[in-house]
């Protein structure tokens, strides 16, 4: 277990701006176009987490030799390159992580490949495969869209990485729930896909105004406000999957109840997400129950101080320092060192804003 620890006090307002790391989804997406494309590209603003500093650790070496376990049934595997051949896909689940190493394959394929989302994800890898030029096509229909992808060789970028709303989220849930807060997050990302929380907060009565910067970039000014209880559908899941942890930090400061649906994403995460949540709520006062996949927050306790852990999940380690801060007395987070995977400076940004 990590010794890492952080801890937090309630009851003090948080007031200031404050801007949140690269978004993390953009950031990957970006070294990998940037790898592939021909000439020299320019990215600023990067997420500093761990993750997205092993994907730049990674592009270089891309030729060097490993080994799969027990005939490829366990990672490391190797990947036999060959003639790549265009496909017409549908995701058996909604995954941006699935979508976008379909596309990045389709870039060398032989023809043009074709993927169907019934459900709407994240789109930075279409996004960004057409500021490199690439011949990618999109089509809305109904709830989702289709990509026609053909061959493509890819210009330089010069992007400036907005900030990563899955981090936002934190800081307007946080003012929202302490009375007397005003928190500013500045340039974060809140186009197709990845604005879901915001709709989310604002069913619940959360107080907040987008001051837009561009079509896709705003600054959120977010205040506190009483909420009410709401219910996020499994269709909404696939838009907020990153946020649930702190929404349920907000569904425990609400009055009444608040359900989250079709949750089955998260336990396959960092950490099964539904049990940790759960778990680490009720540690600091929360009515926290499971139904299956469904997580049920029942709101109208007051939150105390407790010693909670991270399980290692970046996320669940920041929605309980969110916690402590309504919560009275002191709250105990440990392992805390999760923290770096994403958001190596949340407790450096806390102290500016207290």
């Amino acid at each position: 277990m990590s010794a890492a620890v952080f801890e937090v006090g309630g009851g003090v307002a948080l007031r200031g701006r404050v801007r949140v790391p690269g978004d993390k989804s953009i950031s990957h997406r970006a070294l990998l176009l940037a790898a592939r494309a021909e000439g020299r590209s320019r990215l600023t603003g990067l997420s500093d987490g761990d993750d997205v500093v092993r994907t730049a650790a990674a592009i270089g070496p891309l030729g060097a030799h490993v080994d799969g376990r027990q005939g490829g049934t366990l990672s490391p595997l190797v990947v036999r390159g060959g003639g790549l051949a265009g496909i017409d896909y549908t995701p058996p689940v909604p995954s941006a992580q699935v979508k976008s190493a379909v596309l990045l394959a389709g870039l060398g394929a032989a023809e043009e490949t074709v993927l169907r989302e019934p459900v709407l994800t994240r789109m930075h890898t279409e996004e960004l495969l057409s500021v490199c030029g690439a011949k990618v096509e999109v089509t809305r229909e109904g709830h989702g869209q289709v990509i026609r992808l053909r061959p493509s060789t890819l210009s330089p970028l010069a992007l400036e990485v907005p900030g990563d709303p899955s981090h936002a989220a934190f800081w307007v849930v946080a003012a929202s729930i302490v009375p007397g807060s005003e928190v500013v997050v500045e340039r974060v990302y809140v186009g197709p896909g990845r604005s879901g929380f915001l709709d989310v907060l604002g069913r619940m009565g959360a107080a907040f105004e987008l001051q837009w910067q561009d079509d896709t970039t705003a600054d959120i000014v977010a205040r506190h406000s009483p909420l009410v209880g709401t219910e996020v559908t499994g269709g909404e899941v696939p838009g907020v999957v990153d946020e649930i942890p702190v929404l349920a930090v907000a569904a425990a400061m609400a009055e009444g109840e608040t359900r989250f649906r079709d949750l089955a994403e998260l336990r396959v995460k960092e950490s099964d997400r539904v049990a940790t949540v759960r778990a680490e709520l009720s540690a600091v006062g929360a009515r926290v129950e499971t139904a299956g996949d469904d997580l049920v927050v029942t709101g109208g306790t007051r939150l105390r101080g407790a010693a909670v852990r991270s399980h290692g999940d970046h996320r669940v380690a920041m929605a309980m320092a969110v916690a402590g801060l309504a919560a009275e007395g002191r709250t105990r987070v440990e392992g805390w060192d999760a923290v770096a995977t994403s958001y190596p400076a949340f407790a450096a940004d806390l102290g500016r804003l207290r």
